[in-house]
């Protein structure tokens, strides 16, 4: 295969698993999902008739109604995890609490797998954060900027943004003193030496 051999295009089931991933990526997806998966066994149990050879064992509870909002509320605020990111905090902190009201009221949380579920559901939620652009990631150039001697673009103050990271030149060294003595690459890449 060369330089110049056409790529072929993906097929149908590459493109959908790509944009899931895209989707997913933008959103806690994984909260939304242990969330919903959470609601489930809350809402079920306390309706359930388990067969046991000729034997029937019904687990209805009098606070059957409890269970079933609570356990409807978990599968929607999982939902609006998904489809409602700017509202993760809120969803998370509704889905923590739902889970703990539900050791009490539903079969003590849906015999803990409904509760468990929930409530790391809702710390997902409280934890994820969105990720930064790509092109913030690599130092939002442009074009705009003037260009260096080597002629590549030099990086504007929006990329020296990370706290973690030091500007070029301006390495640390074990001391914490500011350590100037890196050559500079022809590409623009200090290292220190």
């Amino acid at each position: 295969m060369s330089a110049e051999t056409p790529v072929q295009s993906a097929g149908t089931f590459t493109r959908l698993r790509l944009r899931f991933r895209d989707w997913r990526g933008t959103r806690p997806f994984w909260a939304g999902l242990f969330t919903l998966l959470g609601g489930i066994p809350i809402a079920y149990f306390p309706y359930a008739t388990l067969k046991l050879g000729h034997m029937s064992l019904a687990m209805a509870t009098t606070a059957g109604a409890g269970s079933l909002i609570i356990g409807v509320l978990l599968v929607t605020l999982g939902l609006t995890m998904w489809f409602q990111a700017a509202t993760r905090v809120f969803a998370g902190v509704a889905s923590i609490l739902l889970a703990l009201v539900s050791l009490v009221v539903s079969n003590i949380g849906g015999f803990l797998i409904g509760f468990l579920l929930a409530m790391i559901g809702g710390a997902l939620s409280l934890a994820w954060a969105p990720g930064r652009p790509a092109d913030e990631v690599h130092g939002g150039r442009d074009g705009a900027t003037a260009p260096t001697q080597d002629g590549a673009p030099e990086p504007g103050p929006e990329a020296y943004d990370d706290p973690y990271q030091p500007f070029p030149g301006h390495e640390r060294s074990e001391g914490g003193a500011a350590d100037t003595t890196g050559a500079d690459e022809p590409n623009g890449v200090h290292r220190v030496g």
